[in-house]
């Protein structure tokens, strides 16, 4: 069975920063990975749901890392709310994981929903947002290049950055 796909990255998502548009090309294939597994029936979603979300987080752990380190090299000024959702985001996954751990059948197609949706609308919105201010920064000359490092620790696993 070819994959198939419930969210297809579109031009119209790019928020003009391009490592966060890679990143966020990439939680859309993972979202994606996520509803073939549901597409191959139960036992394949029971099985690939933990380890799904486990890429999620991690994943999602760098993304953040990597638009918050860059908020706060501006000194963005919505970055509390923005960070807020981050926050939001992470609770949301860790619960949807304690309904599975619980035994509820329909949770790895309604995280899957969840995750589509939330992508989409943080994209479109805080993401944007985000976007906007760099590009107006890039354009008024106050943005020089900006560089975040990131370095990922061999023996935990975890990112860090500068």
């Amino acid at each position: 069975m070819a994959a198939k796909t419930i969210v297809q990255w579109q031009n119209s998502y790019s928020v003009g920063i391009n490592l966060v548009d890679q990143q966020h090309m990439e939680l859309i294939n993972e979202t994606n990975k996520l509803f073939n597994s549901c597409l191959a029936g139960q036992e394949k979603s029971r099985l690939t749901f933990l380890d799904t979300v486990h890429e999620v987080i991690d994943y999602v752990g760098y993304h953040f890392g990597t638009e918050e380190k860059l908020m706060d090299r501006v000194n963005y000024p919505d970055s509390q709310r923005h960070k807020k959702e981050h926050k939001d985001f992470v609770r949301e996954v860790l619960s949807k994981t304690e309904e599975f751990n619980a035994g509820r059948i329909n949770t790895p197609l309604t995280f899957v929903y969840f995750l589509r949706d939330w992508v989409l609308h943080h994209i479109a919105v805080s993401d944007r947002k985000m976007g906007d201010f760099f590009m107006q920064m890039k354009r008024s000359g106050e943005l020089q290049k900006i560089t975040v490092k990131v370095k990922k620790d061999e023996a935990s696993g975890r990112m860090s950055f500068t």
